[in-house]
């Protein structure tokens, strides 16, 4: 991939540097969100404004302010006042009757068929025949329902050209070889909850989830269809590396295998508000296999889907009073590493991040999760100072 870090380094991505003073919180990602030492929540309290340029990642621009708490104009009061008592509950119903549908499709598909139990997996992606061919064309049809019940009437979606972006130096027979290769995982950026019903709608491919996701009604057995590899995230002891292991055994397994579903992987690790794109995590690079590298948008003008700093019940409850939501996806090609790059998974996770951070007009930041739980925690402070 020369050409493309040639054509990067005439077109450099925008970069937000980070604040040295919370280097030290980068080893305590294993802590829940909107928590914090009261040292750090006090001191981060007292200047929020300071914090948001520091963290502007996860700032809300969006009409509805800080955490959805911002003071609202006349006009989008009465809006958000009818969308409450007409379109949030329509929605509500329409969107649970497709959950259930399709749970009840994975149920009869799944009947007298024993899960897989291997380490950090217990799922259905093992299937074959007309029971995985059921899973997947109904899970994708029902996703992309699901996203237009929301509001996602019309969703924009563009596939760069991959002659652009291959290295014309390269022989015929290696350009043959490149593209009879499988990738093996799709990295995304994340920026919200609807990033997973996206994906499920496209390419209906499994993702890392919290291991308390297989426990959800409904959403628990759809997860396992989907071939969810689960993580306990405060977990401190070794189940990180076995994740890890997994899931680059699974990243191989689709590049090699026809049949195998690709891995969806967010490398940012949390979500961001749109415009920026983190440090990526080299989890999907460890197997040194080609990735399609995909970027989401949501334009808005009043409500951002963006989840970044806003409860999820609040996020859920204005998004679903929104009369029209929009998305803008790009679809990169897919990403051959070199030998260089998959000698060094970091090498590797950094020229993609580069790529689409160019080529989505994103501005790179190298702040992360640690980060992000002081700026809530500071929020969580400010709003509500007696708490």
């Amino acid at each position: 991939m020369e050409s493309e870090l040639k054509d990067l380094n005439s077109k450099p991505a925008k970069i937000q540097q980070p604040d040295t003073t919370h280097d030290d919180t980068s080893s305590k990602d294993d802590r829940p969100l909107l928590k914090a030492d009261s040292s750090s929540t006090a001191a981060a309290a007292a200047n929020i404004h300071e914090l948001e340029k520091k963290f502007a990642a996860y700032v809300r621009n969006d009409v509805y302010g800080t955490m959805g708490r911002g003071e609202l104009p006349l006009k989008e009061k009465i809006m958000l006042g009818i969308s409450l008592v007409t379109l949030l509950p329509l929605r509500i119903v329409f969107g649970m009757s497709l959950v259930v549908v399709y749970y009840l499709i994975c149920r009869i598909c799944t009947m007298f068929s024993a899960p897989n139990q291997e380490e950090e997996e217990e799922g259905y992606a093992h299937l074959g025949g007309w029971r995985r061919a059921v899973i997947v064309r109904s899970g994708r049809f029902l996703s992309r329902s699901l996203l237009f019940v929301v509001g996602f009437y019309w969703i924009t979606e563009t596939h760069k050209d991959s002659a652009n972006t291959k290295e014309n130096s390269k022989t015929e027979g290696t350009h043959q070889l490149e593209e009879q290769e499988r990738p093996g995982a799709i990295v995304s950026n994340h920026v919200s909850y609807l990033d997973i019903l996206y994906h499920m709608s496209s390419s209906f491919p499994s993702f890392v989830a919290k291991r308390s996701v297989a426990k959800i009604p409904l959403v628990g057995l759809i997860s396992k269809c989907l071939g969810c590899v689960y993580v306990q995230r405060e977990s401190k002891s070794s189940d990180f590396k076995g994740v890890a292991g997994v899931v680059t055994d699974r990243v191989r397994e689709a590049h090699h295998n026809g049949s195998a579903p690709m891995m969806l992987l967010f490398p940012e690790g949390t979500t961001t508000n749109g415009d920026y794109l983190l440090s990526f995590k080299t989890g999907a690079f460890l197997a040194g296999a080609p990735v399609v590298p995909v970027i989401l948008r949501y334009p808005y003008q009043r409500f951002s889907p963006a989840w970044d700093s806003i409860t999820g019940v609040r996020h859920v409850v204005f998004l679903l009073c929104q009369f029209v939501n929009h998305m803008e996806v790009t679809h990169l090609p897919t990403y051959y590493p070199s030998q260089q790059e998959k000698d060094d998974p970091k090498l590797y996770a950094n020229n993609v991040r580069r790529l689409m951070a160019t080529e989505g007009n994103l501005i790179m930041s190298d702040i992360g999760l640690a980060e992000k739980r002081i700026y809530h925690a500071a929020l969580n402070a400010a709003i509500n100072p007696g708490s």
